[in-house]
């Protein structure tokens, strides 16, 4: 996929990207393929399907919804920083900070971060609860792909999640069984899940991709 079947993409599913933006997404995008013959932040057989297996699934999150500006992002386990960066690049106006336990990860993941010249962007190499609990700060939106199961994410983070607050988390397959055993544990909570489909690109669908967008804090 080159940047202009990109950006026909994500206009042709309601993803509006400025003409400035698409520059971003294209370095970002090179970048990432570059650190990761270095580093494994992505499956080495999707180095070449970037834009459209990575940053427009991550992109999927903001198909789906609309963020509010200067609100505050998290994206837990971001690894090259997907999904926090193409949000960001799709968002300049929000705050947002990629946490990730690994240290060359997190690392590759600030200069990638670094290099989108966007404002307000912070990357942690820190366990996310441990994070949380030190820095006690809240957040609008979680976001996250394909990280661990729902309730994880949920006993780790839900105490920093704003009152109003959401998650958006990517998965895929059947999540049945695990939306059920987040739901026992946190019944206040609704969960609403999401197939992804693109109009005119079909891997998605075909792949099951998913996006549970939890509420009710």
């Amino acid at each position: 996929m080159d940047m202009v079947e990109f950006w026909t993409l994500c206009s042709t599913n309601n993803i509006s990207i400025e003409k400035e933006s698409i520059e971003i997404f294209e370095r970002y995008s090179k970048e990432l393929k570059y650190w990761n013959e270095k580093v494994n932040l992505i499956s080495r057989k999707d180095e070449d399907n970037i834009l459209d297996r990575h940053i427009l699934h991550s992109l999927a999150i903001c198909k789906y919804n609309d963020f509010r500006p200067k609100e505050w992002v998290l994206d837990i386990g971001t690894g090259g920083g997907l999904p926090g960066i193409p949000v960001k690049i799709a968002n300049p106006e929000i705050r947002i900070d990629l946490i990730d336990s690994i240290a060359k990860k997190a690392k590759i993941t600030n200069m990638l971060a670094d290099h989108t010249g966007l404002r307000n962007i912070e990357v942690f190499n820190d366990r996310v609860e441990e994070f949380l609990a030190r820095s006690n700060k809240k957040y609008d939106t979680i976001i996250a792909r394909a990280v661990t199961r729902t309730i994880n994410i949920l006993d780790w983070s839900s105490k920093y999640v704003k009152s109003g607050g959401r998650y958006l988390l990517l998965k895929g397959g059947d999540l049945d069984e695990e939306i059920e055993e987040a739901k026992k544990k946190y019944k206040k909570l609704t969960f609403k899940l999401i197939d992804i489909n693109f109009l005119g690109y079909n891997y998605f669908s075909e792949q099951e991709k998913k996006l549970l967008i939890i509420k009710g804090f």
